[in-house]
């Protein structure tokens, strides 16, 4: 049996080779399929893999808060025919911080965020940076850990310590060849003693406009005690507003203590249930005034995700055509073969050749003009996916399996769209196909 199917292997290989050009032509159909399905399967893969490290960055389960600029707040009121002038908020600040943390029985954790660009100062070098003002819930959040040092402790945050923590760019510029931890810089007019110092971090530049997602490898980061002690405390009322009272035009100052509040959730199930709960406590606390913003970036993925997922079937689509294409391209020419090669049927069945060799003579043909396209193809693939990582912002990866799997669909086209043709080979009367000139 072994040996029938070797000779009719190489019968079919000598009858591939006599006609090379019209093999390859053949081939080209399924050389695309291929290359389509592996590029498919790549921008999949590197979407999936986008969706997980933008997660790694903004963390699962968490809830947003942001702080509406005043400005841009009045605008929308006042194109919604809204009353601007008749409402006060006190702005998100410490005391809705407090009150989530209180009212909210399902938090896992929850960070406030303030933030302003300080002149930093270490012996003679200077860096404009981000003080972010914060607590230890922030880095747990974010899932940041810490190269060398600690977090915060509570007697930093009770005393309104002058400490900070930063990231691995701040560390790089002023401590090339020494132990941050220790030192003490000069931001703005404060002297911070370092703590701790954050492991770098990568992402892409893209998550940055579509989530907000901050570089933390240059920021400084200090106790929210600290920094609205020390730095700025924009809920506190002083000369000037009173001054400017009742002055609602012509550059409304941010009145926010607080810019953002991150709220970890112990599980995904409540998500939208709590923003919707969160939202109705700071309208309640702000004087039904929403000079505030919820997200939640899970579900923003989410979607993000379905999108991807139908322009991963419309790429399917387009590859399972091209399959197609290539698969009766294969029919197309193994029959115009069959009714080239009658007359070698017919010789070859005189000489004592079954019909079972000849089906199996002419599918291996089919098969192996189908591998040879999806060898190319399978090239062309890899060639394109690094193409669109090279050239555009789109991450495309190739794995093992979609490169077997992309080889397994072609040996079934060429075994699929080469069994009709074969089988009207095998059915040829031998003596009829003697007689054919």
């Amino acid at each position: 049996m072994l040996s029938r199917l070797l000779i009719n292997a190489k019968l079919a290989l000598l009858g591939v080779a006599s006609n090379k050009v019209r093999a390859f032509l053949t081939g080209l159909g399924i050389l695309f399929g291929v290359g389509a399905v592996i590029c498919m399967l790549a921008i999949g893969t590197g979407a999936r893999q986008s969706i997980l490290e933008q997660l790694s960055l903004i963390g699962t389960n968490n809830i947003i808060v942001t702080a509406i600029d005043p400005t841009e707040m009045e605008e929308e009121e006042e194109s919604n025919g809204e009353d601007t002038g008749s409402k006060f908020s006190p702005g998100l600040n410490q005391g809705d911080l407090i009150n989530l943390s209180e009212v909210l029985t399902n938090i896992e954790a929850i960070a406030p965020e303030v933030e302003s660009s300080a002149r930093t100062i270490y012996e003679g070098r200077m860096l404009n940076a981000r003080v972010i003002g914060t607590n230890n819930d922030f880095f747990s959040i974010n899932n940041l850990r810490f190269h060398t040092g600690r977090p915060f402790s509570e007697k930093h945050t009770t005393n309104a310590a002058p400490v900070a923590i930063i990231g691995q760019e701040v560390a790089a510029f002023f401590f090339q060849n020494e132990n941050p931890i220790g030192r003490f810089i000069k931001s703005s007019n404060n002297w911070l003693q370092i703590v701790g110092v954050l492991e770098s971090r990568t992402f892409n530049e893209s998550l940055k406009e579509s989530f907000g997602i901050r570089d933390v490898n240059a920021d400084i980061y200090v106790p929210l005690e600290t920094y609205l002690l020390r730095f700025q405390n924009r809920g506190a009322i002083n000369a000037s507003d009173i001054d400017n009272r009742g002055r609602r035009r012509g550059g409304t100052r941010n009145y926010h203590q607080l810019d953002k509040i991150t709220i970890k959730l112990e599980d995904s199930d409540r998500l939208s249930a709590t923003a919707g709960i969160i939202s109705r406590i700071l309208q309640r606390r702000h004087n039904d005034h929403r000079d505030f913003r919820i997200e939640i970036p899970e579900l923003l993925l989410e979607q993000q995700k379905q999108t991807q997922d139908t322009f991963n079937l419309v790429l399917a689509i387009i590859a399972a055509i091209s399959l197609l294409v290539g698969g009766i391209g294969i029919m197309n020419i193994m029959l115009a073969s069959v009714m080239e090669r009658t007359r070698e049927i017919g010789i070859r069945r005189a000489v004592g050749a079954t019909g079972q060799d000849i089906r199996m003579q002419f599918l291996l043909e089919a098969v192996f003009i189908s591998l040879f396209g999806g060898l190319l193809g399978i090239g062309f693939g890899i060639a394109a996916a690094e193409i669109i990582t090279l050239y555009t912002e789109i991450e495309a990866i190739v794995t093992i399996w979609s490169i077997v799997l992309s080889f397994g669909v072609a040996t079934a086209i060429g075994l699929g769209f080469g069994y009709f043709p074969a089988s009207q080979a095998a059915e040829s009367d031998p003596i009829t196909a003697l007689r054919t000139e």
